[in-house]
């Protein structure tokens, strides 16, 4: 197994890498450009084998990823690298665009040409996986599973980019045959989630002693996924998809943003209590973001029927064990704090804010 790994040193790819390269005889090329939400220490574990490689690059740098691929010769790439969190797509959309979707354009046009030149053989065995998220469907009805043939109607600019971008993988399907599948995910959960991310930044923001935010009501719904379960679903996508298919990978642990953070304040009391009070006390509810889809959730009876995939990890104890790893990695997230997120809000919607949310993605 030979696999082109774009994104591959953010919080899922390199979960994805770390499992790819557990497996025998496999060889891996991480395409990444390391921005700001790179994940330092989270290929620590595969650094020096044997078949792993890491090249810092944009996958919008179309020669650099035609020499790579004449180089490496993957017989299938997982593309993962994008921007994206929504709170600075709505200070800095230019930004996701350029990424998401001139990225993904370039790279498919050089994937293209390498594909059509594989011997027979290898074209057959070649799979471009394009991994994609739940909010390109926008919000769903109380009781509604979006499946994979739903509309797409994203209200963010990162949700509208990630549309786009899965449009454009399913037209070099269709019209040039580039053989493709695309899996939807729901929110991931973590070790080595970038603390910008509602989890971790509840968990970091508690520890320090902080107000908890919580946009609005804090009643938008979502599905919580660990990045593990969602991992050994990229790999059976991967695998076992069918061309030009599509396929849902979600936990169906569908629950309210408050209701999490009150569960990761009740763990925090067991693991690390503070004397008198408790960390709920904490939450703080601020002005809401704009066009903030009120709920998530997406339809697996398709994908477990066609790959014989399920989530493992119980919401609970997937959080426990996300709590204890940031407890016990501080010195990891301290860093990041310290030099290149310190915690603030984004995504207030205040034009003033472009410029600094800009300069942030870039490292700047």
């Amino acid at each position: 197994m030979r696999v082109l790994v774009t994104g591959g040193a953010g919080f899922i790819g390199s979960a994805l890498v770390r499992a790819l390269m557990a497996r025998p005889s496999a060889e891996v090329l991480v395409l990444d450009k390391l921005t700001y939400a790179a994940c330092p220490g989270a290929l620590d574990a595969v650094e020096g084998q044997p078949g792993f490689r890491l090249v810092q690059a944009d996958v919008a740098d179309e020669p650099v990823v035609r020499d790579l691929l004449a180089d490496f010769v993957p017989d299938s790439i997982v593309h993962l690298a994008a921007e994206t969190h929504v709170d600075r797509s709505i200070d800095a959309p230019a930004t996701f665009v350029q990424t998401n979707v001139v990225g993904t354009s370039r790279l498919l046009d050089a994937v293209l040409d390498y594909w059509r030149q594989l011997p027979e053989p290898g074209q057959r065995r070649f799979r471009f996986h394009h991994v994609s998220t739940d909010e390109v469907f926008g919000p769903a009805a109380p009781t509604e599973c979006f499946g994979v043939d739903a509309p797409y109607r994203p209200t963010s600019p990162y949700a509208a980019s990630k549309a786009a971008a899965d449009h454009l993988v399913r037209a070099w399907h269709l019209t040039y045959g580039l053989p493709v599948v695309v899996s939807n995910a729901s929110n991931n959960y973590g070790p080595y989630q970038f603390p910008e991310k509602l989890i971790p930044l509840s968990i970091i923001r508690a520890v320090r002693g902080e107000p908890i935010r919580i946009y609005g009501s804090g009643e938008q719904m979502r599905d919580w996924i660990h990045v593990d379960d969602h991992v050994s679903g990229l790999v059976e996508v991967l695998q076992k998809g069918r061309i030009g298919a599509a396929y849902n990978l979600a936990s169906g642990h569908v629950v309210n943003n408050l209701q999490v953070v009150r569960m990761l304040c009740a763990i925090l009391d067991e693991m690390t209590p503070v004397g008198g009070r408790r960390y709920a006390e904490l939450i703080t509810h601020v002005a809401d973001r704009p066009g903030h889809d009120v709920r998530y959730a997406l339809d697996i009876a398709g994908t477990r029927q066609a790959l014989d995939w399920r989530p493992n990890t119980a919401l609970e104890d997937g959080l426990r064990a996300t709590v204890r790893w940031y407890l016990d990695h501080a010195d990891w997230w301290e860093q990041i704090l310290a030099t290149r997120y310190g915690g603030e809000r984004l995504g207030a919607g205040d034009p003033a804010n472009t410029q600094d949310a800009a300069n942030a993605v870039e490292g700047r």
